[in-house]
């Protein structure tokens, strides 16, 4: 067993109105127990931000986003600040997930300038790290999330880490109802762990380490009883009252 206090976080994406968010929120406010050893936090679309931001007052459940610019303001049309995000009690942003890579061009550049800012600004970044299906059949799964931690090392030192949380998502499993194994998480959450170890053992060791693939009620205690899995961040799955919290519940 470890310190580490486990994470589950929600990332809805692009789905739901006020109409089916307002519920699916209050259902997970009073479905988490007061005194729950699981740290739970909801990542709803920005425009969102607000009415969640309502909802969970005085609960709780922390407040994420799910992108942030890496520019403090300016002439950058449809983009959210941190600040913005702060005026409403975030704690967290999501940076680099797989779709912000794949969809919309982030390079691993990108992503450290965003985790840079993000961090500098007192916000904790939930740093996104993956491999495609045809990087892991080539046997480049290591080599690939080497270089997609390593960016953001360079750029913000090993001590930004001691104020972040890291998502192993392996990008052939999202959205595809194909999870990786407890074993291949785990191998993957422990060689991150082992780089980060390269520049100081003790945040490698405190540093909390999520799995981000396909996570349901039915696979969440398996992936979690994995020693280096200190959590996940769901999709899908998240969009369910009692699908998300049975996957909370199965961190205890």
């Amino acid at each position: 067993m470890t310190d580490r206090q486990p994470l589950v976080a929600a990332n809805w994406k692009m789905n739901g109105t006020l109409e089916t968010l307002r519920p699916l929120v209050q259902g997970v406010r009073d479905g988490i127990a007061p005194d729950c050893d699981t740290e739970v936090v909801i990542c709803p679309p920005s425009v969102y931000l607000a009415e969640v931001c309502g909802l969970l007052e005085k609960g709780t459940l922390k407040l994420g986003a799910q992108n942030v610019s890496e520019h403090e303001a300016g002439a950058y049309t449809g983009e959210v600040s941190i600040d913005m995000l702060k005026d409403y009690q975030c704690h967290y942003a999501i940076i680099g997930h797989s779709e912000r890579r794949s969809l919309f061009g982030e390079s691993d550049h990108t992503v450290a300038d965003k985790f840079f800012s993000v961090h500098r600004a007192g916000l904790t970044p939930i740093l996104c790290i993956g491999e495609l299906l045809e990087e892991r059949e080539a046997g480049n799964t290591e080599e690939v999330v080497a270089l997609q931690l390593d960016a953001v090392i360079e750029k913000s030192g090993i001590q930004a880490f001691s104020e972040a949380v890291i998502v192993y998502e392996p990008v052939w499993a999202i959205g595809t109802g194909k999870a990786a194994s407890p074993e291949q998480a785990q191998e993957v959450h422990a060689f991150m762990r082992l780089r980060l170890a390269r520049h100081d053992a003790t945040i490698a060791d405190k540093i909390r380490v999520l799995y981000g693939g396909s996570v349901k009620a039915t696979n969440a205690n398996e992936l979690f009883s994995m020693v280096d899995v200190d959590g996940g961040l769901i999709g899908g799955a998240s969009l369910v009252v009692k699908d998300f919290l049975t996957i909370c519940h199965a961190m205890r």
